[in-house]
């Protein structure tokens, strides 16, 4: 059995999801924490406090933690965390040699983290794998007006160099990470991520509605993190030009109701073209409650500029919703065009409308699709995920050994 080290440095697994730098990487590591104690390994999760409260450990099951760490001021924007990193490395050393725990092995998840893991890498010589879930070079290649630091484009690169494994979600974001960064195919692992089926399944869609407090008949959902990449400003146009506006209800899921400037702007958009009324702001939800909106939802809509993965199309599919999302990334790997939900390749308002209309306006389509999405999870658990993640573990593991043993 291995005990692992997994860093999520600037996003902590047990936190809500939609609030500020929580999303599909959050439930990622969570999932896979999870996972591997299961299977009897030890796991404990590094990540930096982000609230006074905070427990110091946070036990996910028999053999796996979340660890909290001091590391600059609690409400530090991810921008600003790069300068507290050796106040991190700091108090992970300082918790270690308390423990008296040594580890087998290292998973960081982001370029943060991942510049933690080089630096614990050589420390405690064992292998460092690396996943980095969004790429600064990807990101602003698919928006205009995205900004990503050379700092952060600059330790992404050196990463991939000294890492000795990456795992990534798609064959696309392999490429992106050969062609863009240079980095060595050979050390690449492609392993979709997966989906909670334990948690996410249809629930009554009339019983999901009530308990949130919806009494329109059509349901249109969005969930994420609140920013310009998401392209909530996309969806929240695309309602206001539905032929059929009756009885409709969106619901937008993440981010804070307080102090959340993209948010106002999402207000004051819907308010400028007259639909404001027909607009829920719901704020971060605990990820135990997303299954509700889930079901009571008709479709669900992202409109990403970029998604490496796009995990809550997953869960919404799981939970037997159409979904209509952007054509980019990992989406593409696990939607099927006209079946499971449609991908438009567009990022203005008509198309999303247009295909809108068409599930809101067909009821037998809809749930044909909703069917099809469902059995479409079914084949994309967590539980195959780990294996393949811990297997891959193993052999980096054994080819330490070996070159340990020939040195």
């Amino acid at each position: 059995m291995y005990r692992l080290a997994l860093f999520s440095f600037h996003g902590c697994p047990v936190a809500r999801l939609g609030e500020k730098d929580t999303g599909g990487m959050n439930v990622y590591v969570m999932q896979l924490a999870r996972e591997f104690c299961k299977r009897g390994h030890q796991v404990d999760v590094f990540t930096r406090y982000h609230d006074p409260i905070d427990p110091q450990i946070v036990e996910l099951g028999e053999g796996a933690r979340v660890v909290h760490l001091k590391a600059g001021p609690y409400d530090t924007t991810k921008q600003d965390l790069f300068q507290f990193i050796p106040d991190f490395l700091s108090a992970l050393e300082t918790f270690r040699e308390e423990q008296g725990i040594e580890y087998d092995l290292i998973h960081s998840h982001y370029w943060l983290s991942g510049h933690i893991g080089m630096a614990q890498s050589r420390l405690w010589n064992v292998p460092h794998v690396a996943t980095f879930h969004t790429l600064a070079k990807t990101k602003m290649r698919a928006r205009a007006g995205e900004l990503e630091s050379e700092v952060r484009s600059s330790v992404e690169r050196t990463v991939m160099e000294c890492a000795d494994g990456l795992v990534v979600s798609t064959e696309m974001e392999k490429d992106d990470l050969v062609s863009l960064y240079q980095a060595s195919a050979s050390k690449i692992k492609v392993i979709p991520a997966g989906v909670d089926l334990e948690l996410f399944y249809p629930r009554d869609k009339n019983d999901a509605k009530e308990k949130l407090g919806i009494y329109e008949n059509r349901v249109i959902l969005y969930v994420g993190r609140i920013e310009p990449l998401k392209g909530i400003d996309i969806l929240i146009e695309a309602v206001g030009l539905l032929e059929d506006p009756a009885d409709i209800r969106l619901v937008i899921v993440g981010g804070s109701l307080e102090d959340d400037a993209e948010l106002e702007k999402l207000k004051a958009l819907s308010e400028r073209l007259g639909i404001q009324e027909k607009v829920t702001f719901a704020g971060s939800v605990a990820q135990d409650v997303l299954p509700d909106f889930y079901s009571a939802a008709d479709a669900f809509v992202l409109p990403s500029y970029y998604e490496s993965f796009g995990l809550v199309a997953l869960e919404a599919m799981a939970c037997g919703t159409p979904v209509v999302v952007s054509r980019v990334g990992g989406l593409k790997t696990f939607i099927k065009q006209g079946e499971t939900g449609y991908l438009v390749p567009w990022r203005c308002p008509e198309p999303f409308a247009q295909r809108l209309d068409m599930l809101l306006a067909n009821p037998a389509l809809k749930e044909s699709m909703g069917r099809a999405a469902r059995a479409q999870a079914l084949d994309m658990s967590w539980s195959g995920v780990a294996d393949r993640i811990l297997d891959f573990y193993s052999c980096l593991m054994a080819d330490t050994w070996e070159s340990a043993a020939g040195a």
